[in-house]
């Protein structure tokens, strides 16, 4: 397997990525090469600095950056030599089975669109966060901003990208998929929200069991969250806040450190052809080595593959 990593993407690259790339060494086989993608010249006198053989990597060059500012389609246009966009040349040919950044989310979104393509049946891909469970466990939430717009049947779609992420990868037989909303109740919420239960309730695409309210995020009643983009990047955002207060205040506690998005690494952008992984802007090394690992996670589980498999039966294209 070859994961590529984009050098050059985040707050404190090229350092903080490089050594998270020589710290992930440890933990993948020999088998599996991690690919630099970044200004060559950069990478090769940071390697020799820090004694490292750069036998252990491959490296693509790629001199140029998209910044986090930058109009996506258009920086990916204009800066065909950059890390993003060499990347996805790569893992459009194959000569990545992965790619990984922590560089701007908005071009590593349009770059898995245009260049491995969504699968056939995906209305749009989308984008989970992992929220702890206070019993031990994960929960999956899904979307948390790719799709700030979503309708109903997009929302419906969620249900089945979140379920397969949370039993292929947590390994959660059969997970419980609910609703994000403002009560319990089958009438509660917006149009969307009601349109979507509506559409969710008899679901035989995944297992759905209602409603979830906020106050159950942290509660094993669930295993993926389902929610509109908009409401699904609020509630990260205060989530990372509130973990950033209680760090301040040092508040420490065993569960609250799992909150901590460096044990993580990245997130996968479900729906398309290929694995490519979006980390957290600030990622600092840990983050980018458990980026790198997640990616060889997702794609030793053939998500995609199992994502383009269930479609196939897709229960909603049969109404």
């Amino acid at each position: 397997m070859r994961i590529g990593l984009d050098v050059s993407g985040g707050d404190f690259a090229p350092n903080a990525t490089l050594h998270g790339a020589i710290s992930a060494l440890k933990d993948i086989p020999e088998s599996t090469r991690i690919v630099l993608i970044g200004d060559k010249d950069y990478i090769q006198a940071f390697l020799k600095e820090e004694k490292i053989d750069p036998s252990k990597f491959d490296i693509a060059d790629a001199p140029d950056v998209i910044e986090m500012d930058e109009q996506p389609t258009k920086a990916l246009v204009n800066k065909p030599n950059s890390s993003i966009a060499v990347g996805f040349r790569m893992l459009k040919h194959k000569e990545i089975n992965a790619f990984t950044s922590a560089g701007s989310s908005g071009a590593m979104m349009v770059g898995s669109i245009y260049s491995v393509n969504t699968i056939q049946g995906i209305i749009r891909p989308s984008t989970p966060a992992y929220i702890p469970k206070e019993s031990g466990g994960i929960s999956v939430l899904i979307d948390v901003g790719t799709n700030p717009d979503s309708k109903a049947d997009i929302i419906y779609q969620f249900g089945l990208l979140g379920s397969l992420f949370s039993e292929n990868i947590f390994h959660v037989k059969n997970p419980r998929v609910g609703l994000l909303n403002i009560g319990s109740e089958e009438k509660k919420g917006n149009i969307i929200t009601q349109s979507a239960f509506q559409q969710m309730k008899d679901s035989k695409d995944y297992n759905f069991v209602g409603n979830v309210e906020g106050r159950e995020l942290f509660r094993d009643n669930v295993d993926v969250i389902v929610c509109d983009g908009f409401v699904g990047n609020i509630v990260l955002k205060m989530i990372e806040a509130m973990y950033r207060v209680m760090i301040k205040r040092g508040i420490k506690d065993e569960y609250l450190s799992r909150f901590n998005y460096e044990s993580y690494g990245g997130t996968p952008i479900l729906g398309i052809n290929s694995t490519v992984i979006v980390g957290h802007g600030i990622s600092n090394s840990h983050a980018i080595h458990k980026m790198i690992l997640m990616a060889k996670t997702v794609h030793d589980a053939k998500l995609s593959h199992k994502i383009k498999h269930a479609l196939e039966s897709y229960s909603i294209n049969n109404k």
